[in-house]
This record gives C-alpha cells, sequence and structure tokens, in this order.
C-alpha cells in the first residue's frame, strides 16, 4: 500500500528514474468516461523535463501508452494501465557514487530499509516517479471535467528571497504564462535571474508554490479521518522536496486575534454555497469544503543535488569528498506546480467520490 494513493480512486505506481518505464494502475474510475489524449499529454507535458532552460535538461518525450480500462475512446470500469518510457536515462553519471551517500538524499535511509538501493538517479526516490501521478490526475480530471466545474491551477509564490507580495487571484494565475508560472511577469524575471545565477555556481534554490481550487462543490471531505485538508497535506507531503503545507492564512493566523480571522458569511448561493468576506479559511470548514476557493502553499527546499563539492561518508563509514554530476533541476519549484495541480486532482476526485456514496 506504500505506492497507492486514494480511497475510492486510487492510483498504484511502479518504476524507477533509470529503470524501463514508468507506470500507473488507476482503479475506482467510473465506466463511461471519454478519454481526452490531448488532455493527457498536456498533463505530461506540464510536469516533463527538459521543458526549458531553467530545468533539468533530461530529454524525455512522457507520451503515454495505454495498456488496459480503455475501449472504444471511454473508461470501461476495469483497472486502467498506463506506462511511459524512460529513453534518455544515464546510468553511467552515478557510477562514481553508488557507494556514497548523497547530502539530504534518500540513499542511507534506502539502504536501512531495504538492504540495497538504486543508486541511478535515485530509483525509486527520484521525482521521476512522480509522473505516474500525472497521468492517473489526468483521468481524474476527465472524470471531474465531465461531472463538475472544478478549476485547478498551480503558481509560483515564491523562489530564494523573492516572493509575491499577496496571494494573487484566481484570474491572475488562469493567465499566467511564463517559465516559472508566477502571475507577476517582472517577478518572474528575477526568479528566472536567481535560478540562473545559482545554477551557474553549481548550486540551487528552493521556494514557494500556491494552488486554488476554483468551483469547488459544497460538501468534499469528511468530518474526522478524511478530513479534506488532511486528504490535501497528505498528497502534498508526499511530493519529493516538500518541507511544508499551509491552507488559508495558515501560520498567519497565528499572530492575529479571533476577531481579525473569523470568516464572516455575508450570503448563501444556492449553486456555489456560503460566500463569506473574505475566505480566511480557504474554502473549508470542519474538513468540509463550503464551495468557496480552496487555496494552500506549500515549501519546496533547495534541490539536494549540486555540483559543489561536499562532505559526507560512504557504506563503509569513511569520509568522502563527493561532487555530483549530471542533469538537475537547479529549483524544483517551476516544475513542481504540475504536480501540486496532479496531486490536487487526485484529491478531489477521491472526494468526490466520497461524497457520491453518502446520495
Amino acid at each position: 500500500m506504500s505506492n497507492t494513493f486514494g480511497n475510492l480512486f486510487k492510483i498504484h505506481t511502479f518504476g524507477e528514474s533509470h529503470g524501463a518505464a514508468i507506470g500507473v494502475v488507476i482503479d475506482g474510475c467510473p465506466a463511461g468516461i471519454k478519454v481526452d489524449l490531448d488532455l493527457l499529454q498536456a498533463f505530461m507535458d506540464k510536469r516533463k523535463p527538459g521543458q526549458s532552460s531553467i530545468t533539468t535538461q533530461r530529454k524525455e518525450s512522457d507520451l503515454p501508452v495505454i495498456l488496459s480500462g480503455v475501449f472504444g475512446n471511454k473508461t470501461t470500469g476495469a483497472p486502467i494501465a498506463l506506462t511511459i518510457a524512460n529513453n534518455d536515462a544515464q546510468s553511467k553519471d552515478y557510477e562514481a557514487i553508488k557507494d556514497i551517500y548523497r547530502p539530504s538524499h534518500a540513499d542511507y535511509t534506502y539502504d536501512q530499509k531495504y538492504g540495497l538501493r538504486d543508486y541511478r538517479g535515485g530509483g525509486r526516490s527520484s521525482a521521476r516517479t512522480t509522473a505516474a501521478w500525472s497521468m492517473g490526475a489526468a483521468f481524474a480530471a476527465m472524470m471531474l471535467k465531465a461531472q463538475t466545474n472544478i478549476e485547478i491551477k498551480a503558481y509560483t509564490h515564491q523562489i530564494y528571497t523573492h516572493t509575491l507580495s499577496k496571494n494573487p487571484t484566481w484570474e491572475m494565475i488562469a493567465q499566467t504564462n511564463n517559465i516559472v508560472h508566477c502571475p507577476d511577469e517582472e517577478l518572474a524575471l528575477k526568479m528566472i535571474e536567481a535560478i540562473e545565477q545559482a545554477s551557474k555556481e553549481g548550486d540551487s534554490l528552493g521556494g514557494q508554490v500556491g494552488c486554488i481550487i476554483h468551483n469547488i462543490p459544497v460538501g468534499l471531505g469528511e468530518p474526522q479521518g478524511q478530513k479534506l485538508q488532511a486528504m490535501l497535506a497528505h498528497a502534498m507531503l508526499s511530493i519529493n522536496a516538500v518541507k511544508g503545507f499551509q491552507y488559508g492564512l495558515g501560520f498567519d493566523e497565528t499572530h492575529r486575534k479571533g476577531s481579525e480571522i473569523n470568516d464572516e458569511p455575508l450570503s448563501i448561493d444556492s449553486d456555489k454555497g456560503m460566500i463569506t468576506k473574505n475566505n480566511y479559511s480557504g474554502g473549508i470548514l470542519g474538513g468540509i469544503s463550503n464551495g468557496e476557493d480552496i487555496y494552500f502553499k506549500l515549501a519546496f527546499k533547495p534541490t539536494a543535488t549540486i555540483a559543489k563539492s561536499q562532505k559526507t561518508v560512504n557504506a563503509d563509514n569513511q569520509e568522502e569528498t563527493i561532487t555530483v554530476t549530471g542533469r538537475h533541476d537547479p529549483c524544483v519549484v517551476p516544475r513542481a506546480c504540475a504536480l501540486v495541480e496532479a496531486m490536487s486532482w487526485l484529491v478531489m476526485a477521491d472526494a468526490w467520490l466520497l461524497a457520491k456514496t453518502q446520495g
């Protein structure tokens, strides 16, 4: 179960960074959903490597192959299996460090847990494996788009010291079109410059990704074990390099008074649900969606793989100096936006099906 997400809409993933393929089995997708191959490829293209000058230059086409669960361009209700090939893995880049523990990587923990590890690009711990989540999420989006008006957009809120001065509106992020996915074009240029400079120095940067879930139906989420924010937090904290999650005002609420942050209802809309003065709660009350936009942020650490020389130890507990070569993102934030959206679609699909079981 450690490779499975979801309760009713489930995905089970497989594959390693330098293995033959990455794959996913989707279970729980209802029959009769029209399969949109363009949407599927769009999900893959948004997260794939080599898409701009500030991402890893590994070149993968990420063209999904559907193996089962689809007939006549519609889902059959059976498990849907998809794969993408790993065509541009360069395992030789990792031979020199196969017995050395890279700083801030999962090398040591995998060794201790399993007694061995796939050192080629991190194996199963690599962010390459998250391509399977995007394939699953595309089918979650197909299902929800056929039944609801839900829309999901992630954006870059911060890279290094460059931060948006305030949360953007849905309209702002829906119109964003730059390689860092920042809704402020002037700030985006500074972010790009910072990433390029860090890359030249053999270093890396972190930042924050924000996300808005728009047109959300009222009533998604459960009051105890499957609170909607808990489902989102579990999904988001499963993304590589994520160090924190907050929704609504999050930690900003801790230095305010209740009278300042309580959401005052203004009206109840028969279609949209509750409309509050500020939506400080981020669209979730008591673990259940109230119809307002859900918004949250994630903190991403700087990429652990850097070209600077670092001190470490090897499997024999001997001191080593490590200099990592290969192709890596100097900042994962821009490509992570696609993963945040993907995991949001998966959570919303699961929560929507859970709500449907209650009539």
